[in-house]
């Protein structure tokens, strides 16, 4: 890039194709519709087949959309999700790794399986389909990889063991993939949202004392809409970003901060 250069199709993703799983919901629904209006064909993985409200905000978008259901907890199914998208679009140009789950309960009552259920789909996942998409990247020079962190990745939390180890170990396979990725042309980075209005912190903001604590911290005021991170993965998603890499990316209305 040079300054006389620039112009702002560096942001544009027009003719990259890009998957993004736990697309169809919540802050992945809105990766995937900023990935598409920006150009990008989305390959979406899902749990669920309910897709109607996904198709309906991707409608005149400039790429294409495929939908795609699987288990990302189950190693068979992870393995088919890369040669699937590579099937229909016919390569891969960025990952988002935004597929994740969480389960409360204290420490001392926590259940061996509410463990395993957690790091396989939140941690295995991303370390797996990351190898899987990185191999593709690497044999054309370019990519891509944005996984998702959390605040948990820099704070202890409570009553979410399992989510908080594997939100630490993204923040660390983050910068890992990308010291070794570097010389195939291919950023690896995160993001690390802060307090969103979405179907998991719902129970969160109906409780008035832990709600109030929450934004009493938060420089900004208020709980995010997911569309606050539009901007964010496009821009980590382009050759705009080009020179970032193995950095988490925090967007949290200054709660790291306080």
């Amino acid at each position: 890039m040079s300054l006389e250069n620039f112009t702002l199709d560096y942001f544009s993703l027009k003719g990259r194709t890009a998957i993004i799983t736990g697309g169809n919901t919540g802050l992945g629904q809105a990766y995937t519709v900023a990935l598409a209006k920006a150009g990008a064909n989305v390959f979406v993985v899902t749990h669920g087949t309910n897709w109607d409200e996904t198709k309906q905000l991707l409608s005149g978008s400039e790429g294409d959309a495929e939908f795609y259901q699987a288990d990302l907890s189950d190693r068979e199914q992870l393995q088919k999700v890369v040669p699937a998208c590579v099937e229909v679009f016919g390569t891969v140009d960025i990952l988002v790794n935004n597929a994740g789950t969480i389960r409360r309960n204290p420490l001392l009552e926590y259940k061996d399986e509410d463990w395993d259920d957690v790091m396989a789909l939140n941690l295995d996942a991303v370390y797996f389909l990351s190898q899987a998409a990185a191999k593709v990247m690497a044999e054309k020079r370019a990519g891509k990889i944005i996984n998702i962190a959390s605040m948990l990745s820099f704070q202890g939390g409570k009553f979410i063991p399992p989510y908080t180890a594997s939100k630490h170990a993204v923040a660390g396979l983050t910068k890992s993939f990308a010291n070794e990725l570097a010389e195939h042309n291919i950023q690896v980075n995160a993001i690390a949202p802060g307090y969103f209005a979405t179907k998991n912190t719902a129970p969160i903001r109906a409780d008035e004392k832990r709600n109030a604590e929450i934004l009493s911290r938060i420089p900004a005021g208020y709980w995010a809409d997911p569309s606050d991170l539009m901007g964010t993965v496009v821009y980590l998603a382009s050759k705009a970003s080009d020179y970032m890499n193995g950095h988490v990316l925090a967007v949290d209305g200054g709660w790291l901060a306080r």
